[in-house]
């Protein structure tokens, strides 16, 4: 080993669960000549090591279950050893060797769980020892000498041998402390010098055939003893001197014979655990509950009923357990339930028919087990218990709902109201009224004492200096950097007529030779400088800055800035002009005279940081299991692969996921996760992933695994393989080929593999030493909680080695870790294809993460009351819920609905704003460019096209108070406003917007300048003033203004118009929808024209008038259908059910059944659930509102008089549906409470999946308009 390597430093390492079976233990360790302790539990040793024999300052020494029958001689060059323990090997007494216990520091010696059949003779020599252990073994005798010079042990374990009886030296034990004899036939042992061992604590006689007759006498004496164990024995009762115990902890004696206990009990005032089970047991004392200090009782299996416990036992105020299985109990006492610590109650298997109702106020209770009790009836829960809980952490009651909203609350349905009823809460509001009344009226006198010193003229410095100081924004506080570019530019720079050139390099431009210039590289750019002398004979320039295809951003950027840099230090008044590669002007040509060259590449440095590339190495990892996948990385071999399992290649930017034939579902899903996760987090979404099944291989599979084998064919049709010598393990049934055109059928099972269990090592650093512990790893599965932000710890799983440092921890221990990781990989054996990689604290690899059980990006929030919560966040419950309540405002669904405006006010309004219209232009979007609207089709709009209309209205000038009496003045002449109305169809694209913005609109601005107002509309959204220049004749057809290709016109197809108003008679549309009859409504007037294929007659127009439609509605439909159609149509109007059977049901695509009511239309409301300002809030959408109104990402409520409707949007976040969810509901209970005989139902609408009483509510529904990917 190298001498520079910190393994010399080495305090202690834990080599626990690895494989040095077959000699492959790790020769490096002879040389960690620094190791204080060593664990080397379940390496799977036979024998002793002989690397270990040079440890000279070894103390601690740990071979636990391992196969090692002789420890043989090596052991004994280990002089500084101080603890041993061997548990569960082979030692016989020939593989003890004789000067083990002949070393002076030898102070802990635990030999159980072997072969043993004698105590050691040379034990008796250790006088130094301190704990002893020989359980688990066979040994019959123990000499006498023994104990003789052992005068100073702690602790002796003898239990689960054969013994029979024990040397009466015992008694010279007196610094004894624990004493374990279970599990030995002791029937003869009278134990008569257990009185002696006057320190002993512990005492454990479980299964010892302990009787009245044979029980220790004396042992009332051992005033320290705390724990007794005299389980498995046969004591009808229990003995008179553990009634003297005082000091007694734990007592067990359960699996007795015992009947009753003794009021005596009284005395055992510290025990804390008592276990009585599998007695005979038929009451328990009276006195129990002066056993203050107990928290566990185990009764179990025993004959106690009701009256059997005492119903003071809730006096226990520090009972945690109580266990009474398999008992005859009908009912338990009341008082049982006031422990107020209580946190398991076990009554299993007992006659149970109903427990006490304050079993439910328990506050600490966490385990209830009643299995087994055919006639309990659990009691109901308290009326404060069914109360549920606020819906995160917001009360979505419908009374707290409508105070929040300042409404009255919600009568309630059992209360009925009465006149004469005192209201307190009213006789509140009225006092807080006069309250405030006061307040204000002192409010409103401090005002006029102030416009009272005014009016006196006193001094308003004072009131100006209390003021207080505004900061500065934060832009006030950036100051311009003062950049001399006279450093940057040469001094004579445009001083001489000529051209000159600079390439941008790390920011700053360099001067090029004048034999270079022309000659641009592909990477780089360039600021070009042309001085001349002008008419007037003075110097002048002209500025160039050159952009290369394959600049970068900062050379690009930079050539911009120090090209108006420099046109700045000159003084020149000329502008920099941009010119990109292959776009140059002629101008710019010119300059050349022998033109321009381009040259690929680049010549200077980005003035960037660049970062390479990193590369992957090719990794193959085989994934098992399914609740959670393991990923056990293999060779890139082809020989492992394995149909039973899935495989992932990991190379780079291309991941591969081979399944095999009998590969589980859900182990692919998972393992195409942790892909992409991989992809994701450790790739930037730049890899491709790869799901090839098993047989369905690409070449460049193969190429990266090594294979196929060249003897390999397959025949997919008739499934016949071919396999060679040396065939890969991938197929278990493979069919050879044989002369005669049959097949035999062969087994190739590739050997099935064991995952090697993961270690996690701690690293510790201390003063001049490493220790490498192992953490304690429960159930042999990895959890995130092992890993301290404050530490670095090593995971070795084998074929992966993993460093993970936390973010709290020191420079130095990280360093020590790598050090230590590599010297550690490279000492245990391991395959060649093991790497060690590096893992930051919250940068972890997602391999890494697989290896621990639950760790994945969601992050968990725990609301649960621990110690620290409650430092952090306080005790009071009722306090943190209010300080952390999230803020909503669902006020808008307790306000009324928007009144439908009357004809007589439409009509005024629409006269008023047309009155004050002088002029309207119409433009429409033709060929990129705007055209005028020829005035046939004013009022005619296509969803895929864009029209602006140019209107111009008076304004009235105000005439100052005073001068309105002067006659002889001429009155002032209106001014006028221009509003631009931009109108946008559903379907068409932004480019209409964007044209606008640059050409048309420019123009306007040019023309009107301040007085312009631009006004974008889309479809169905716009506002009244804007329709009502139309007079209620607003058309929108379906696809482009014209139909006309290549001269040709395109067969017209049947149409089909509904004719709707909705919340005012200004906004009426008729809008084409799908040519379908059940979509007729009574209450409306419809459009359907049916082309004809003749050239004399294009088509017939029917206007449909349903019975309950209104007669204007109709002579408006009518007036419309003229202005569509003019010449070469007939038009028709037709009632309902007198509707011609030969063009119109033909056309309509035949008759079907449709609503004959609009009702919904008077009570129709869209309102809006989104959390966009922060906090969760309803709104509602004004009457007129459309398809479009809803959002994809937002919920909407749709009340339609009869349901309401939950529509739920594509990109919707779970918080806002359920916050949402929950708000409907309290718009249900509000609307029964208002009006309790009409109820609504709740519906589900989920997108693209809107029901017809849905879509009925939207004028002109169709399919929703999808953003271009």
């Amino acid at each position: 080993m190298a001498t520079t390597g910190v393994l010399p430093f080495v305090r202690g390492i834990d080599l626990t669960r690895n494989d040095f079976k077959n000699y492959q233990f790790p020769s490096m360790l002879e040389n960690m000549t620094g190791l204080r302790w060593l664990r080397l539990s379940r390496t799977q040793l036979s024998e002793f090591p002989t690397e270990l024999e040079n440890l000279q300052k070894l103390e601690d020494l740990t071979l636990i279950h391992n196969d090692i029958s002789n420890l043989g001689d090596g052991i004994l060059k280990l002089t500084a050893l101080s603890k041993l323990n061997c548990r569960y090997n082979k030692l016989s007494d020939a593989g003890i060797p004789k000067g083990l216990f002949c070393m002076e520091d030898l102070s802990v010696v635990d030999l159980s769980h072997n072969q043993l059949k004698e105590v050691p003779p040379e034990l008796e020599n250790s006088t130094s020892v301190l704990v002893l252990n020989l359980s688990y073994n066979e040994i019959e005798m123990i000499p006498n000498q023994l104990f003789i010079n052992l005068t100073d042990l702690t602790f002796v374990d003898l239990s689960n041998n054969n013994l029979e009886t024990l040397p009466p030296q015992m008694r010279r034990l007196t610094n004894l402390q624990t004493l374990i004899l279970s599990n030995n036939p002791l029937i003869h042992a009278q134990l008569r010098q257990l009185p002696a061992l006057t320190a002993l604590q512990t005492l454990q006689m479980r299964n010892t055939q302990r009787t009245l007759a044979n029980f220790p006498t004396g042992l009332d004496t051992l005033t320290n003893l705390q724990d007794v164990d005299l389980s498995h024995n046969d004591l009808p009762r229990v003995p008179e001197a553990l009634y003297k115990l005082i000091s007694l902890k734990r007592l067990n004696l359960s699996n007795n014979c015992i009947q009753e206990l003794s009021l005596m009990i009284d005395v055992w005032v510290n025990l804390e655990t008592l276990n009585l089970s599998r007695n005979k047991l038929i009451c328990l004392p009276m006195s129990l509950h002066k056993l203050v200090s107990l928290k566990k009782l185990y009764v179990n299996c025993n004959q106690l009923d009701f009256e059997g416990i005492p119903a003071n036992i809730g006096k226990l105020h520090n009972l945690e357990v109580f266990s009474a299985a398999q008992n005859n109990l009908e009912m338990i006492p009341e008082g049982l339930c006031r422990c107020g610590k209580l946190k398991k109650l076990i009554l299993i298997n007992n006659r149970l028919v109903t427990l006490p109702n304050i079993l439910h106020l328990l506050p600490e209770l966490e385990t209830l087990d009643v299995r087994e009790n055919p006639d309990l009836v659990m009691p109901p829960k308290p009326v404060e218990l069914k109360k549920d809980l606020a819906y995160y952490n917001i009360d979505f009651s419908l009374n707290t709902q409508l105070r929040l909203a300042g409404a009255a609350p919600a009568p309630s349905s059992e209360e009925q109201p009465s006149r004469h009823k005192s209201d307190p809460i009213a006789r509140k509001l009225r006092l807080r009224r006069r309250r405030d009344g006061q307040e204000s009226e002192k409010v409103l006198k401090g005002m006029r004492d102030v416009a009272k010193d005014k009016a006196e003229g006193k001094d308003s410095q004072d009131l100006d200096s209390k003021e207080p100081l505004k900061p500065k924004r934060w832009d006030e506080h950036l100051m311009r950097p003062q950049l001399d570019y006279s450093q940057i530019y040469d001094e004579d720079v445009g001083q001489i007529p000529g051209l000159s050139c600079w390439e941008i390099e790390n920011f700053l431009p360099n001067i090029v030779e004048e034999a270079l210039i022309g000659k641009f590289y592909e990477a780089d750019c360039y600021i070009i400088l042309k001085t001349f002398i002008d008419s007037s004979n003075s110097l002048n320039w002209r500025l160039w800055y050159w952009i290369g295809s394959q600049a970068t951003i900062d050379k690009k950027a930079c050539s911009a800035i120090h090209a108006v840099n420099l046109r700045n230090l000159l003084g020149a008044e000329c502008r920099t002009i941009r010119e990109e590669m292959h776009e140059e002007s002629d101008d710019f040509l010119d300059l050349f005279p022998n033109g321009i060259s381009y040259i690929e590449g680049g010549r200077t440095s980005s003035g960037f940081y660049t970062v390479e590339d990193a590369g992957y190495e090719t990794r193959l990892y085989r994934a098992s299991g399914k609740l959670s996948v393991h990923m056990e990385r293999c060779p890139v071999s082809v020989d492992q692969l394995d149909i039973n399992f899935v495989f992932m290649m990991d190379a780079g930017f291309k991941i591969f996921i081979w399944v095999g034939k009998k590969a589980s579902g859900v182990t692919r899903t998972k393992t195409r996760l942790i892909a992409e996760k991989i992809n994701k987090n450790e790739r930037k979404n730049r890899a491709e992933i790869f799901m090839i099944a098993q047989n369905q291989e690409s070449a460049e599979f193969w190429r990266l695994i090594g294979g196929p084998p060249a003897d390999l064919s397959v025949t997919r049709k008739k499934k016949r393989y071919r396999v060679g010598r040396n065939t890969i393990g991938i197929l278990t049934r493979l069919e050879i080929d044989s002369d005669d055109g049959g097949g035999a059928e062969d087994e190739v099972v590739h050997a099935r593999f064991e995952t090697a269990p993961p270690r996690l090592y701690r690293v510790g650093l201390g003063k001049g030493y490493l220790e490498l512990p192992q953490v304690e790893i429960p159930k042999g599965q990895l959890v995130q909680s092992l890993l301290d932000t404050k530490c670095v710890y090593i995971l070795d799983c084998k074929t992966d080695v993993f460093v993970w440092i936390g973010k709290k921890s020191t420079r130095l221990i990280r360093a020590a870790a790598l050090k230590l990781s590599q010297e550690l990989h490279a000492m245990i054996e391991r395959p060649d294809f093991t790497s060690v990689t590096r893992c930051l604290e919250g940068g972890e690899p997602q391999i890494f993460k697989t290896k621990f059980i639950g760790w994945d990006d969601v992050i968990p929030v725990d609301y649960t009351r621990t110690s620290e919560s409650v430092i952090r966040r306080g005790a009071d419950l009722k306090v943190i819920m209010e300080r952390d309540k999230l803020k909503t405002d669902l006020s808008a669904l307790f306000l009324p609905r928007q009144p439908t405006m009357t004809e007589e006010e439409a009509t005024q309004l629409s006269l008023d704003w047309n009155e004050d219209l002088d002029g309207m232009e119409s433009f429409v979007l033709e060929n990129k460019k705007f055209v005028r609207l020829p005035d046939e089709e004013h009022g005619i709009f296509h969803t895929e096209d864009c029209y602006v209309f140019l209107c111009r209205y008076w304004v009235p000038v105000e005439v100052p108070e005073g001068e309105e009496d002067d006659e002889d003045d001429e009155p002032p002449e209106d001014d006028i406003r221009c509003i631009v109305y931009f109108w946008q169809g559903r379907d068409a694209s932004n480019m209409g917007w964007l044209t606008f913005t640059f050409s048309l609109q420019k123009k306007f601005e040019s023309l009107f300048g301040d007085k312009l107002e631009v006004m974008r509309q889309h479809q169905q959204q716009e506002n009244l003033k804007f329709l009502s220049h139309f007079k209620r004749k607003f058309i929108i057809r379906r696809g482009k203004r014209k139909n006309k290709t290549a001269g040709e016109i395109h067969k017209r197809s049947t149409e089909f118009y509904h004719l709707r108003a909705n919340g005012s008679p200004i906004a009426t549309r008729c809008v084409q929808i799908e040519t379908d009859a059940s979509l007729l409504n009574s209450c409306f007037c419809y459009l359907l024209m049916v082309p004809f294929d003749s050239e004399d007659l294009k088509g017939v127009v029917y206007i449909w008038v349903g019975s309950k439609a209104d007669h204007k509605e109709a002579k408006l439909a009518e007036e419309i259908a003229y202005l569509m159609y003019k010449d070469d149509y007939t038009i028709q109007m037709i009632n309902e059910d007198e509707e011609p059977e030969n063009f119109f049901w033909v056309g309509i695509g035949g008759k079907k059944p449709h609503e004959k009511d609009a009702d919904f239309m008077e009570v129709c409301r869209l309102f809006r659930c989104s959390n966009e300002k922060g906090y969760f809030t309803v709104s509602e959408k004004c009457a007129d509102f459309c398809q479009d109104d809803l959002a994809d990402d937002d919920v909407m409520i749709l009340d339609n008089g009869e349901q309401v409707f939950l529509w739920v949007g594509k990109k919707t976040s779970d918080v806002e549906i359920k916050l949402a969810f929950k708000s409907a509901q309290v718009y249900i209970q509000h609307l029964r409470a208002k009006n309790p005989g009409k109820q609504r139902r709740l519906l589900l609408a989920m997108k693209y999946k809107e029901p017809k009483k849905f879509t009925k509510c939207f004028h002109g529904w169709g399919k929703f308009k999808e953003v271009p990917k």
